[in-house]
């Protein structure tokens, strides 16, 4: 039996429909929220990022600011617009595209980020109040796997959980949330011993470790809920002849494209989970719609009493 798909894009819509509410309320107060995106140089894929974000901004009505310095620029050059972003009264979020390039320091471009306007939850205040269970703002991928999970009806209470990847972006704060939420959680990597046997005991797998289909079936106890946080480009047609299998709509597509988008777990998961992400669709909306879903919050937040109560429904 196939796994129920756990559809990304259906849960995006329902959060962005909230949010529409919140957004109209603020707007009645005469605040508009706004985010600032900081697109570093030329790299493809984080141009792809960025122009989904402002198109999500516009959608939703917030405003958005798009900064783009060249490759070229220093950590100190770098700080300086993060400062004079950090003092704007129209900039609700500060969005640092990642990966930054070589000779920039990372660590101190996302600890100059104001903690009220951090809406990827880097920052280490906000690291911290997520470890003590007082989050504000909180990294969006996690979020927004814990929204789909709540908003699935997966049970967390009491399930054995096991997040593949340690990151600070995802695995981390990943484990985080789902001990806030009473599951038992363990956390592999590469060191991990005998990775499938302990992956097999989950009820709940969330697999972000960036490496192709890693997660096959021997992983998965039967009915598992599978989160596939991975977004990994096949180009190479035997690689994709084995992924696609048994799927000849997907094989037949790539032979069309050329290319196709396959997660860290393998197509052929769905034969043995109970549920699955798909890739794309999955987790990649919710990514942006939490991201979205942040900078209302952080204008909510730091605006304080001008906000009508209204606005402040859903957190």
């Amino acid at each position: 039996m196939a796994a129920r798909v756990l559809n990304g894009n259906v849960i995006r819509d329902e959060i962005y429909a909230e949010l529409a509410g919140e957004i109209s309320a603020l707007a009645a107060a005469g605040i508009r929220p706004g985010l600032a995106a900081v697109l570093v140089g030329d790299n493809p894929a984080s141009k792809i990022y960025v122009k989904s974000k402002i198109a999500a901004c516009e959608k939703l009505g917030l405003a958005s600011i798009q900064v783009t310095p060249p490759a070229t620029i220093t950590t100190s050059e770098l700080l300086a617009i993060i400062e004079d972003l950090n003092r704007r009264d129209d900039v609700d979020g500060i969005l640092v595209q990642l990966p930054l390039p070589a000779q920039v320091e990372t660590r101190k471009i996302l600890e100059a980020v104001d903690p009220a306007k951090d809406v990827d939850g880097f920052h280490p205040l906000n690291v911290g109040r997520l470890v003590a269970g007082r989050p504000t703002l909180v990294p969006c991928t996690p979020a927004g796997v814990m929204e789909l999970l709540r908003r699935s009806s997966i049970p967390l209470e009491g399930a054995n959980a096991v997040v593949v990847g340690r990151s600070d972006i995802v695995g981390k704060p990943m484990a985080l949330l789902l001990t806030h939420a009473n599951a038992t959680v363990t956390v592999c990597h590469s060191k991990t011993r005998d990775l499938p046997e302990t992956v097999r005991r989950a009820e709940i797998v969330v697999a972000a470790m960036g490496r192709v289909a890693m997660i096959t079936p021997d992983y998965i106890r039967p009915g598992a809920t599978v989160i596939d946080v991975g977004i990994n480009r096949v180009t190479d047609s035997s690689q994709a002849e084995k992924f696609f299998a048994h799927f000849p709509e997907r094989l037949a597509e790539f032979r069309a494209k050329g290319t196709a988008l396959v997660g860290d777990v393998h197509p052929d998961v769905a034969g043995v989970a109970g549920a699955l992400t798909p890739v794309p669709g999955g987790v990649g909306p919710l990514t942006i719609a939490m991201l979205m879903s942040n900078t209302v919050k952080a204008a909510r937040l730091r605006r304080g009493s001008r906000v009508p109560a209204a606005a402040a429904v859903r957190h």
